[in-house]
């Protein structure tokens, strides 16, 4: 079967995420048909975690392209630029305060910039409540898409934009994401200003670190006076199960994390003992470095469903680039297949450039860090 034209291809977009929305903003915008399909059940089914930092030469790209820049930077906390560098004492090792009219990387809460594109986009766009289950179909098309709750849909072009934990990966690659070693607990904090003035006086106006070479907290301020902060350190995938812990044991985790950071101050303890609310187990995965696949017509990946690396500040970013890329390639090419090799041909040796240099990045979030490093942002990108 030839390869359709951009024009008259069915595209199919796995997951609703930064990376899948701007891929479908950055078609819609010339005049190309696209659908999303997206497991929630509805935009506001599930809180969207923390804060992003978008960098100018990839995030805000893709947003340029996209239409949207100005619109996110009436949106960007310039000030959550800021960034300290704390000991496990609560003393300044190095403190960045961004310029006046710095824009290098300016931070927006994830449900922010998810909702920035989803307003940008056609009515209709996206189809919620829609699982995958497989893609299916012989490598000359079309695809077929079939979701958990028995329907199904074909497409020219299937793109997998859904995560770490990727269906659509299976239909060009064996690899899953392996663990890393190092887990993180996401603490939540509320009304921070008033509620927990001494830690927001710690922590200041963007996000603050802190690390003995074991273990690691990493507070990050989010919009509308909340805090997250991230109790990073080495532990077994299933360590609540063996320590006899149960998610919910609030108390109980917190008692051992007590003990594991014994010695720190109480000042810093805040960010384990202050919390609102339950800690969320979110351990940090990966995939294999480089995680490449044979070119196959009318299925492609994009952002973690590609190329998962631990959470250095660049996921999001890459994941914005690599959508915008795709979609111009499909613009300008003469056939899908044309544009997937072109978008492929970038993007692969990008990521495992990337991947590379991250390799074992979640060791890095535990290390001490020297008076003059310039650490990346390090949320949940």
């Amino acid at each position: 079967m030839n390869s359709p034209t951009p024009a008259d291809a069915r595209i199919g977009i796995i997951g609703a995420g930064p990376g899948g929305l701007t891929c479908a903003r950055v078609l819609q915008r010339h005049g190309m048909a696209v659908t999303v399909y997206d497991r929630d059940p509805d935009r506001t089914s599930r809180n969207q975690g923390g804060s992003l930092d978008l960098h100018e030469d990839d995030g805000q790209l893709a947003l340029r392209e996209a239409g949207l820049l100005e619109e996110f930077l009436a949106l960007a906390r310039f000030e959550g630029q800021e960034m300290r560098q704390l000991d496990p004492a609560g003393g300044m090792i190095a403190h960045h305060v961004p310029d006046e009219g710095e824009t290098a990387r300016p931070e927006i809460d994830r449900g922010q910039l998810r909702d920035l594109l989803l307003r940008s986009l056609a009515p209709g766009t996206v189809r919620w409540g829609r699982a995958l289950e497989s893609v299916s179909g012989a490598a000359g098309g079309p695809r077929t898409l079939t979701f958990t709750d028995g329907t199904a849909a074909e497409a020219d072009l299937v793109i997998g934009a859904d995560g770490a934990f990727s269906r659509v990966r299976a239909a060009l690659s064996p690899a899953t994401p392996h663990y890393t070693g190092v887990g993180f607990l996401e603490a939540r904090f509320d009304a921070v200003d008033t509620a927990h003035p001494e830690l927001a006086a710690l922590v200041g106006n963007g996000s603050a670190h802190a690390a003995d070479g074991e273990r690691g907290l990493f507070a990050q301020r989010n919009s509308g006076g909340h805090l997250r902060v991230y109790i990073m350190r080495r532990a077994p995938l299933d360590w609540t199960a063996a320590a006899g812990l149960r998610p919910e044991d609030t108390e109980g985790i917190r008692a051992r994390l007590l003990g594991e950071f014994a010695g720190w101050s109480p000042e810093v303890l805040r960010m384990i003992t202050d919390n609102d609310g339950p800690y969320v187990d979110r351990p940090i995965l990966a995939l294999p470095v480089p995680h490449t696949w044979e070119h196959s017509p009318g299925v492609t990946l994009l952002g973690d469903a590609a190329h998962l690396m631990p959470p250095l500040g660049v996921g999001v970013n890459l994941a914005m680039l690599d959508a915008s890329e795709l979609a111009l390639s499909l613009v300008r090419s003469a056939t899908v297949d044309d544009a997937v090799r072109g978008y492929e041909k970038t993007m692969l040796p990008r990521s495992a450039e990337v991947a590379r240099m991250l390799e074992g990045g979640a060791e890095f979030l535990l290390a001490v860090p020297g008076p003059d490093e310039d650490r990346p942002g390090h949320g949940r990108s």
